[in-house]
């Protein structure tokens, strides 16, 4: 079948992207479902901070390719041996698909899974599968996911069923920002009744991963970053404290009057707001970081104070979540009104807007803009 998707042909263009158009929407080909393969209609789909640092060259990947992985839509086709769903149904796009037969998959560990971080690098689906191609050749996948398009065929391990009465537009936001950020402070982190909290960077994830801390309890929670808009967004959505990231003052006298946080959330995706979260965790704190800086970053680290403070640094990738088993959880606080999930959505795109939607998560005067098709 015939599609429309964003391509992204080459990497590293300039700004503002409205001007020089790094996405183009183009008609491709798109082949039907193989085995344990889907075809999904695209209804709504979510700009991530990894979709543009693929676009600016931060994260290499194989191009000519079709990105975006945060998304939501209606089966259409099955492929041969998919029983787990039926057409009609609504679902949300996991951009970490698991084989379920690899050690980390045995383990209860799918965002480890070996085979799914292949297939990821090298622009396929899980299977090792292409199904997109124009006139000149292949189109890789993005995240197994490919999702800024009118349809997308993905492994049926890429999809989680959802209700039908859920809609769309904030279904999308559930499998990228929610099960990253969520996840981050009730799994990777486990934040517990009573503790405190630091969040550093409150782009969609890092809003997420406070209103995860929120709902596990968490008596004090401060919410740093550079835009004063979302810190005042932060503090509607639960932070009790909020602190300008570039103010080195106010951070110095959180610390002197509270002597740190219990655990601190490093959302940015950049070494100096890690090095933050770090400074602001307590001795015997737990320091976790979502953020994904280009691969050549490097983080200078105090061995003493590690040991001498017994400190935690951990990474998180999708939230250490079983998405199968975490999703549907969080649509649960949703639905109870303990995540309000809807607060992240900071406008509405049409497909033609992309590049220009782009630009507004790149200047960081956006939360999660949502392209509809």
């Amino acid at each position: 079948m015939r599609i429309t998707a964003a391509i992204l042909r080459s990497v590293g263009a300039s700004q503002p992207y409205a001007q020089s158009e790094p996405l183009a929407l183009e008609e491709i080909a798109l082949a039907p479902p193989g085995r344990s393969e889907v075809l999904v209609r695209i209804a709504a789909a979510g700009l991530c901070h990894s979709d543009l640092s693929v676009i600016n060259g931060d994260r290499p990947r194989p191009v000519p390719m079709a990105i975006g992985h945060e998304a939501a839509g209606v089966v259409e086709a099955l492929g041969e041996g998919v029983t787990s769903m039926q057409r009609g149904d609504h679902v949300i796009m996991v951009f970490m698909p698991s084989c379920g037969d690899c050690s980390y998959c045995a383990e209860g560990r799918p965002a480890l899974c070996e085979p799914g971080a292949a297939a990821n690098a090298s622009g396929t689906l899980l299977g090792g599968s292409i199904r997109l191609a124009d006139s000149s050749g292949p189109i890789h996948h993005h995240l197994g996911c490919s999702a800024f398009a009118t349809h997308a065929v993905v492994s049926e391990r890429s999809l989680i069923r959802i209700d039908k009465d859920l809609p769309l537009r904030e279904a999308a936001l559930f499998g990228c920002a929610v099960l990253t950020g969520v996840g981050a402070a009730v799994n990777t982190a486990q934040v517990k009744p009573g503790q405190s909290v630091a969040v550093v960077g409150l782009g969609g994830v890092g809003l997420a991963a406070l209103m995860g801390a929120k709902a596990a309890g968490a008596a004090r929670i401060v919410a740093v970053d550079l835009s004063p808009d979302k810190l005042a967004l932060a503090a509607e959505l639960g932070a009790t404290n909020c602190l300008d990231g570039r103010d080195s003052a106010a951070v110095t006298a959180f610390m002197n009057a509270n002597g740190g946080s219990d655990i601190a959330l490093e959302m940015a995706g950049s070494i100096p707001a890690l090095e933050l979260a770090f400074a602001l965790t307590r001795r015997g704190g737990t320091t976790v970081t979502a953020g994904l800086p280009p691969p050549s970053a490097t983080l200078p680290l105090s061995v003493v104070r590690l040991v001498g403070e017994e400190r935690t640094l951990k990474g998180s990738y999708i939230g250490s979540c079983v998405p199968r088993r975490d999703i549907p959880r969080y649509i649960a606080l949703y639905r109870a009104g303990r995540l309000p999930v809807d607060r992240l959505m900071s406008g509405l795109l049409k497909p033609e807007q992309i590049n220009e939607g782009f630009d507004g998560l790149a200047a960081g005067t956006a939360v999660r803009q949502i392209v509809q098709f």
